[in-house]
């Protein structure tokens, strides 16, 4: 085992024990995409046969008009996050944007994530990935992963992935995506967590 493929194999070793009997279960039922074989794809979130078919059941938060909705039972420092990150969603990517003030006409990846941690007192000043990814606790949280590493950082929020790549042609910067990380691109991340979350 090489010191990159330790984050992944303890990321989804915690990811299984989070999983629980619950999971398991539904696995023996149920067929999973590749992404999520026998564990919840994101944090607070129980496995769905489909992108198309997540809910607030399965998932945690829902999106509505690009906006994300917490799930009525999280935690407060959960819906302030997401309020939070609500508040740049479609925001233009802007290199550094988010850097010199929490206060920005455009955000990068990092600029993003520290913004949206800062609106709910997780986070004093903004970081930049490679900071992002020694931030809070190893592994994956129950409401809240952070992915990062030296060049870019997102995040799993009740379910959701709040993320500056892959939007839709013409269009970049903070969004809400239902999107799971891909497995393919997780052994070059940190996978961290705010403490309790």
């Amino acid at each position: 085992m090489t010191r990159r493929s330790i984050p992944l194999a303890a990321t989804l070793a915690v990811a299984a024990t989070l999983a629980g009997p619950a999971a398991s279960g539904a696995a023996a039922t149920s067929s999973y995409p590749g992404w999520a074989p026998n564990v919840p794809w994101g944090a607070g979130c129980e496995p769905a046969p489909s992108p198309a078919l997540r809910t607030a059941a399965n998932c945690g938060a829902t999106l509505a008009d690009g906006e994300a909705v917490p799930p009525p039972g999280a935690p407060t420092l959960v819906k302030r996050v997401i309020a939070a990150a609500n508040e740049i969603d479609g925001r233009p990517y802007r290199w550094g944007g988010g850097h010199a003030s929490f206060a920005s006409k455009g955000y990068d990846c990092s600029g993003a994530v520290s913004y949206a941690l800062h609106g709910a007192d997780l986070l004093g000043y903004t970081q930049v990935s490679g900071q992002l990814a020694h931030y809070g606790d190893p592994g994956p949280g129950k409401w809240i992963t952070i992915y990062a590493n030296a060049e870019h950082v997102f995040m799993v929020v009740a379910g959701l992935r709040f993320d500056t790549r892959n939007d839709p042609e013409h269009v970049s910067g903070p969004r809400w995506k239902m999107a799971a990380p891909e497995a393919s691109i997780l052994p070059k991340f940190a996978v961290r967590h705010p403490a309790g979350l």
